[in-house]
């Protein structure tokens, strides 16, 4: 399969960073995939603590770790010179690098030099694997769970993840598929498919979720918004090529406008089923909405019962912050749905 692939464990490099602000992806990293996570970085004057043992790179070589990930991020993306010294040697010794930092590992000459005499990988995760294929619209075998957004940073990649949990805890044979740089991070593999070019977006899409057992749920994270106006494209392609039995609504209580795009109103949540049923009948003719995943942190806690209560009822699907009470009640009606569908189906 032509994703990207990292090697576990890792090695989260926090460079000299005081904020967690910038740390974001190495607390993601943490927050999801712990048990990938064995050691943590800082250069001198770094006070990020991510609650992992402090590691140099020679311990963390000696540990067993196979990949340094670049867990935090500088003000415009670069690799700052003061990080070379470390990144090289962990490179010499034979550890991966991974980043989704903007500047690439290999226009760095002494990454690169290091590298080609090591043998270790320099992993850019925002690069998309070469020579991706059109996307063909042909049926896969397997099953398909898909995120989808009112608008951008709703909450896509946290529900998914959430949802593969929930679901792997209830006992489903269920996988998170990542599709953006920090969910490939926290994957393991992945295909960055805002970074693929237009053509062969629903052909990486396939290849993100290829054909599986009868039983099994590709999860798959979201990108951008249909109704989004300079980010509808990518989702388009995600939604025809993830060919998705069923899909999540995801959605930010309280925003009204498209972040940054602020002459347009956000699309209700009504109208993101209805045009996501219409595109993505395409490609699955069976294609229906299971819930609702709502970011409710501008709420207090009695507002967010209510919120979602009212949601919930005028929806007619269970409407949840998964990152507050869970993603249950959204399964059990996936588990209604296709129960319908095949009698032979599992009972949440």
């Amino acid at each position: 399969m032509k994703t990207i692939e990292l090697r576990a464990p890792y090695l989260i490099f926090l460079g000299s960073e005081r904020g967690l602000t910038y740390a974001k992806t190495g607390a993601g990293l943490v927050e999801w995939r712990r048990e990938l996570c064995k050691g943590q970085l800082n250069l001198p004057g770094g006070t990020i603590d991510l609650g992992l043992p402090q590691m140099s790179v020679a311990e963390a070589k000696a540990a067993g770790i196979r990949s340094l990930v670049i867990g935090t991020a500088t003000v415009g993306g670069s690799i700052p010179d003061e990080w070379l010294d470390v990144l090289e040697e962990a490179v010499a010794l034979g550890l991966d690098i991974v980043a989704g930092v903007h500047t690439r590992l290999s226009e760095v000459e002494r990454l690169a030099k290091a590298a080609s005499l090591s043998g270790a990988r320099l992993v850019d995760v925002r690069i998309p694997p070469a020579r991706l294929p059109v996307g063909t619209g042909k049926k896969r075998t397997g099953k398909r769970l898909l995120m989808v957004g009112t608008d951008c940073a709703v909450g896509k990649k946290y529900t998914a993840l959430q949802m593969e949990k929930d679901m792997q805890r209830l006992g489903w044979n269920a996988d998170f598929r990542a599709s953006g740089q920090t969910g490939i991070m926290i994957a393991g593999a992945g295909i960055p498919i805002d970074s693929v070019v237009s053509d062969f977006v629903s052909g990486a899409a396939e290849l993100l979720s290829p054909d599986n057992t009868e039983d099994h749920w590709d999860v798959i994270e979201g990108q951008g918004g249909i109704f989004h106006p300079g980010f509808s494209a990518v989702s388009m392609g995600l939604l025809v090529g993830s060919q998705p039995d069923a899909f999540v609504v995801c959605h930010e209580a309280g925003r009204e406008k498209i972040m940054g795009w602020e002459d347009f109103d956000l699309p209700t949540i009504e109208q993101v089923i209805e045009r996501t049923i219409a595109i993505g009948e395409l490609t699955n003719p069976s294609i229906t909405c299971v819930g609702v995943s709502v970011n409710t942190s501008r709420l207090t806690a009695g507002e967010r019962e209510a919120y979602l209560t009212e949601l919930s009822s005028r929806i007619g699907l269970p409407c949840v912050d998964p990152l507050q009470g869970g993603t249950d009640s959204i399964i059990a009606q996936l588990s209604a749905v296709e129960a319908s569908r095949n009698p032979s189906a599992r009972s949440a």
